[in-house]
C-alpha cells in the first residue's frame, strides 16, 4: 500500500533551494554530498543523466528528490524485489508516498496503488524490468503524468558488466514510450566500457554523465592467499575471522550453495547467529531469511551472489569472501555491502589458484559471444592480480575504474604491512619451460617436483629433459608462489581434468614475452604461515565497537537504551531497525542529549516525518535512560 500522507510534490517549478529544503525536511541532512547536487539539478531541469556514485553515496536520493519535486509520478525500475521493498519501506518511514508493484503485491493492494496514482497521491512507484515488459502496465502508465523515470543498478544493462540481465536491455524503449520524460540511470560500479554500453543501450546519448570517486575511506581491505588449503582449512579460517568480530553484523560470500549451507552451519555450531541464503531456496524462504538478517543485530549472512545487490543494511561491519568473485566490479559491489553508514568496516578476501580456475571454467560454460568472454576473462585476471599484488588495494580498484590520480589509502593490509617483492623472471622462465617440456600432462605439485628433481620413480624420458632439476635454488614453497602467480597472470592455465587439474601454458604471446625477457615477473613473497596459521589482517583504525566502548558509561547506556527502543518499534512494524534510525544517528542523540523536539530535529538523520512520528517517545526513552 502507498504511504497515507499526500504527495510531497510542490505545484511550482522546483529549484535547488527546494531540493535542499526537501533533503533536510525528509531525510534530515543539511546538504548534498559529492556529486549529488549536480545530478539532482540535471534531473530537476528535465534532462537525462547517468550517475555513477559509490556505494553508500546516496544514489537513491538523486532520483527520489526530483521525482517528488517535479509534477507527476516518479517511476523507478529496480532489479530485485528485496531492493524495492527496502527502499519503499524506508520512504514510507520518511513520510514519502511510495509503493511497489511485484509478484508479492495482492490484487487489492494493486488496485489501491493505481487509485492513489490516478489521484496524484503517489510520489514514487517501483517496478521490475520484467514488469515493464507487460503491455497492460505500460498502458496504465500512459494514463499518468510521469515526473521522471529512474533506472537503478543500471550496470545490469551491460553485457560488459558483472551482473548482466537481459531484461534490462529492453529498457531503451522507454525513450520512445515516454518521450519528453527525463530518465536517470544510477549505479555504483561501471568502468568506462560499461558506462558507454549503458548510454548506448538506454539511449541516453544526450545525457550528462557524472562519475564520482570510487573511494570508500571507511573500508579497510585485506586479502589472504589460501595456498593449497582444503575446504576444512578455509572454513576454519572463516569461522576464526567471524569469531574475532563476534556481535557484529556481517556477510560471508561463498561460491556455491553447498558451501553456504556448510559454512553457515559451522558458524552456528561455533555460536554465531548465521543465516544461509542462496538461489536454491524457495522465494518465501529467502525472503524470511533476508528479513531476519535485516532485523537482527549481530546477524551474519552466508550467501552466494544471489544475495547482496542493493541490500541497504547500514551497520554491516564486515564482508568476508570465502571464495572470491569474478571481477573487480563484482568485488567492489559485494565489498560495498559493508560500512554503508560511513563507519569503519572491513573487506577480507580469501583467494587461491583453484578459485581463478573455477571462475574461468564458469565463464567458459556460459553462452556468450567470444568477444564478451575474452573481456570477462580479463576482468577475472585483473581481480586476482590485485589480490595477489603488492599495490594498495583501494588504489588499485580506483585506478581500474579510471581514477588515475588515486593515491594510497594508508591502512589496507598492503599499506600497513608492505610485502616483500622479488624479481622472479628467470624462475618464471624455468617454470614455463618445464610445463612446456612436460606437455601439460601433470598438475602443479608434479611440475614443482620436476623443477626440484624430486619426482618419485622418475623415468629416463623425464630425467633427460633440460628442465629436470633446474630449480633446486628455490624452495618448494617458493615454487608454489611462483606457479600460483603465473596462474593468476594467465601465463599458466589449469585444466580441471575431473578434479585432478593439469597445468598447461597460457597465452602464447605473453609466454613468449617472458621467454624473451620483455615481460618482467615480480612475485610477492608470501609468509610461511598462511590462512589459519597467519595472523589476521590488521583491524581498522577506528573500529566502531571500540569507539563505543571508549565512550563514557552514561553515553553508552543511553545509546543502548535507544537501540532497544528502536528494536521494539521495528518489531511492531515488521521493518528493519535501521529503517527507523541508523546507529550513527542514535549515537549522536546519545552524545548531545537533546532536551526538546527542536534540538532533536537538528540532529543529522532526523527528518520532519520521523520527528513527528517518533520524537516525543524517543525523548522519553532518552530521559528514562538517565
Amino acid at each position: 500500500m502507498p504511504a497515507e500522507s499526500a504527495s510531497l510534490a510542490s505545484p511550482a517549478p522546483a529549484g535547488m533551494e527546494d531540493a535542499r529544503e526537501l533533503l533536510h525536511r525528509v531525510w534530515g541532512h543539511p546538504d548534498f554530498r559529492g556529486l549529488q547536487a549536480d545530478v539532482v539539478a540535471e534531473a530537476l531541469a528535465g534532462r537525462d543523466v547517468l550517475a555513477v556514485l559509490p556505494t553508500g553515496g546516496g544514489k537513491s536520493v538523486c532520483y527520489q528528490i526530483p521525482a517528488i519535486l517535479r509534477p507527476g509520478l516518479g517511476l523507478v525500475v529496480s532489479p530485485l524485489i528485496a531492493l524495492m521493498t527496502d527502499q519503499v519501506e524506508a520512504l514510507k518511514q520518511q513520510g514519502v508516498a511510495a509503493a511497489r508493484l511485484d509478484s508479492g503485491v495482492s490484487m487489492d493492494d494493486r488496485s489501491a496503488i493505481w487509485r492513489a496514482a490516478r489521484a496524484g497521491e503517489l510520489d514514487l512507484l517501483y517496478v521490475s524490468p520484467e514488469g515493464l515488459a507487460q503491455p497492460h502496465l505500460i498502458d496504465r502508465l500512459h494514463e499518468l503524468p510521469l515526473s521522471l523515470i529512474a533506472i537503478d543498478e543500471a550496470h545490469c544493462v551491460s553485457q560488459w558488466g558483472h551482473d548482466f540481465r537481459p531484461d534490462y536491455r529492453t529498457l531503451g524503449k522507454l525513450a520512445e514510450l515516454f518521450p519528453g520524460v527525463p530518465r536517470i540511470a544510477v549505479t555504483a560500479t561501471a568502468d568506462a566500457r560499461t558506462r558507454e554500453d549503458i548510454v548506448r543501450s538506454l539511449r541516453l546519448d544526450a545525457a550528462e554523465v557524472f562519475v564520482d570517486s570510487f573511494a570508500r575511506p571507511n573500508l579497510q581491505l585485506s586479502a589472504v592467499r589460501k595456498e593449497n588449503a582444503s575446504r576444512a582449512r578455509t572454513d576454519a579460517a572463516v569461522i576464526d575471522l567471524v569469531r574475532q568480530r563476534r556481535g557484529k553484523s556481517g556477510v560471508v560470500y561463498c561460491g556455491s550453495r553447498d558451501g553456504c549451507d556448510r559454512v553457515a552451519q559451522a558458524l552456528r555450531d561455533a555460536g554465531t547467529n548465521a543465516i544461509a541464503y542462496h538461489a536454491g531456496m524457495g522465494t518465501d524462504d529467502r525472503d524470511r531469511r533476508l528479513a531476519r538478517f535485516l532485523a537482527e543485530e549481530g546477524a551474519v549472512m552466508v550467501a552466494t551472489i544471489a544475495f547482496g545487490m542493493g541490500v541497504d543494511k547500514a551497520d554491516v561491519r564486515f564482508v568476508i569472501h570465502a571464495d572470491p568473485p569474478g571481477s573487480l566490479e563484482a568485488y567492489w559491489q559485494e565489498i560495498g555491502r559493508a560500512g554503508r553508514d560511513g563507519e569503519p568496516a572491513e573487506g577480507i578476501t580469501l583467494y587461491g589458484p583453484s578459485d581463478i580456475a573455477w571462475n574461468l571454467r564458469r565463464l567458459d560454460s556460459r553462452p556468450m559471444p567470444e568477444e564478451v568472454k575474452a573481456v570477462q576473462v580479463g576482468k577475472a585476471r585483473r581481480l586476482f592480480a590485485m589480490l595477489d599484488g603488492a599495490i594498495c588495494r583501494p588504489q588499485a580498484v580506483r585506478r581500474y575504474f579510471g581514477e588515475t590520480d588515486a593515491g594510497v589509502c594508508g591502512f589496507c593490509d598492503i599499506c600497513s604491512d608492505p610485502p616483500a617483492i622479488y624479481d622472479a623472471t628467470v624462475q618464471a622462465q624455468k617454470a614455463l619451460a618445464a610445463v612446456q617440456r612436460l606437455g601439460g600432462r601433470f598438475g602443479r605439485n608434479r611440475v614443482i617436483d620436476h623443477l626440484l628433481g624430486k619426482t618419485k620413480d622418475v623415468q629416463p624420458w623425464e630425467s633427460d629433459l633440460s628442465t629436470w632439476g633446474i630449480g633446486q635454488d628455490v624452495s618448494q614453497n617458493g615454487w608454489r608462489d611462483i606457479v600460483d602467480h603465473l596462474l593468476f597472470e594467465g601465463l599458466l592455465l589449469e585444466d580441471p581434468n575431473d578434479g585432478k587439474p593439469l597445468v598447461g601454458l597460457g597465452d602464447p604471446e605473453a609466454v613468449r614475452a617472458v621467454y624473451r625477457g620483455e615481460r618482467a615477473i615480480e612475485v610477492r613473497r608470501v609468509p610461511a604461515a598462511s590462512l589459519t596459521g597467519r595472523s589476521e589482517p590488521r583491524r581498522a583504525r577506528n573500529d566502531r565497537n571500540a569507539a563505543v566502548e571508549a565512550l563514557d558509561a552514561d553515553v553508552r547506556a543511553r545509546f543502548e537504551t535507544l537501540r532497544a527502543w528502536r528494536r521494539d518499534r521495528a518489531a511492531e512494524q515488521h521493518v528493519p531497525p535501521y529503517v527507523i534510525f541508523q546507529d550513527k544517528t542514535l549515537l549522536e542523540i546519545a552524545l548531545v542529549e537533546p532536551g526538546s523536539l527542536d534540538a532533536l530535529g537538528a540532529v543529522s538523520g532526523v527528518g520532519q516525518s520521523k520527528l513527528d512520528r517518533y520524537g516525543k517517545e524517543l525523548l522519553e526513552a532518552l530521559r528514562a535512560a538517565g
